[in-house]
């Protein structure tokens, strides 16, 4: 085995290594929320904008750019919960020494991270289903002739729109924590710096957690788009 490899091997298994892969593949699907929420909420501009935004993206490389991403997406997904998790359970094996400090000091939202992260990768496997893969036919031939029409349709479904804003709220939970996390771990958070860390922290994920529920609770309670899917 050769020394670069020994070193990867070495810093992969480190505690250190750990937490700076998952604050560098956090980092990227904080990203991605953030231009996936932009594109989402052209929703509100009609049909012909957010039609043309998903024709964009399925055609982006000759339709490659989409799946270069969902793969890319897919292995940061991935690493995050699996090293996660790893975390996770070394610091429940080194607990004992300081169980009592920790649990005192620890924010609600930190001790929910593994919980509502795996929350979250559940409702993202419902997600794709729902909107991507589409098992519904129904929204299977909207989504052919008009992805706007196809989410209208899509949210109409009380337990759908429940179910979302459940998951947005734990997403919300888990963003107020992991993004001033990732911060920390990639040592930019000093004294000075986190007053203002934490405010952003706060603000992007309610933020991104009023954008997103904004689009089905406007379709079920106000009507948004239905009349259009008649």
């Amino acid at each position: 085995m050769s020394a670069s490899s020994c070193s990867l091997c070495a810093f992969v298994k480190s505690s250190i290594g750990r937490k700076i892969i998952v604050a560098l593949t956090g980092l990227a699907l904080v990203l991605f929320l953030a231009g996936h929420l932009t594109g989402n909420l052209l929703i509100y501009a009609g049909p012909d904008a957010f039609n043309e935004y998903a024709h964009f993206l399925h055609t982006f490389l000759h339709g490659m750019g989409v799946w270069i991403a969902r793969i890319g997406l897919l292995v940061c997904l991935i690493l995050h919960v699996w090293f996660t998790i790893l975390l996770t359970k070394e610091n429940k094996a080194a607990r004992p020494k300081y169980a009592h400090d920790a649990t005192v000091q620890a924010p609600k939202s930190s001790r929910m991270m593994i919980w509502s992260g795996l929350t979250i990768l559940a409702f993202i496997v419902y997600h794709l289903l729902h909107f991507t893969i589409r098992i519904d036919s129904n929204l299977a031939k909207m989504g052919e002739t008009s992805p706007w029409h196809m989410v209208i349709e899509g949210f109409q479904n009380p337990l759908v729109v429940i179910f979302y804003v459940i998951a947005m709220t734990l997403l919300c939970s888990h963003l107020s924590h992991g993004v001033a996390s990732i911060f920390q771990t990639l040592g930019l958070r000093s004294k000075k710096t986190a007053g203002p860390i934490k405010f952003i922290s706060k603000a992007y994920a309610g933020i991104v957690y009023l954008g997103f529920i904004s689009i089905p609770l406007a379709v079920l309670l106000f009507g948004f788009g239905c009349e259009a899917c008649k």
